[in-house]
């Protein structure tokens, strides 16, 4: 009777365990999104040319994720988007991003 009722629900337990994993990665990175946005954002509002932001923004970020960096009066922006499988060699992903805003400091150029 236990034999019959576990081989019912283990596969529907084994579901669950995918969904929590799948939902822990996708979170993580987003929230890897998030810190490399700032991260950008802040080394840009300190003036640091444009290429060097992109690149401190993608490597924080998820791999593979590409970043923009806008630039407009005294403000600057930047968005990291990247896309996740989270179940691994399945075909499904996921895409994340998140961006940042940050006031560039006095004496900060517009970042060459």
């Amino acid at each position: 009777m236990v034999t019959a009722e576990t081989a019912v629900v283990l596969p529907v337990l084994l579901l669950v365990l995918a969904g929590a994993v799948a939902a822990v990665t996708v979170v993580g990175a987003q929230l890897r999104c998030v810190d490399a946005a700032a991260e950008g954002a802040r080394a840009a509002a300190r003036g640091e040319p444009v290429a060097v932001v992109a690149g401190w923004a993608e490597r924080a970020a998820p791999d593979g994720a590409r970043s923009s960096v806008t630039v407009q009066g005294e403000e600057v922006r930047v968005r990291v988007t990247g896309e996740v499988a989270p179940l691994g060699p399945l075909p499904w992903r996921v895409t994340v991003s998140a961006g940042a805003v940050a006031r560039l400091e006095p004496g900060a150029g517009a970042g060459g």
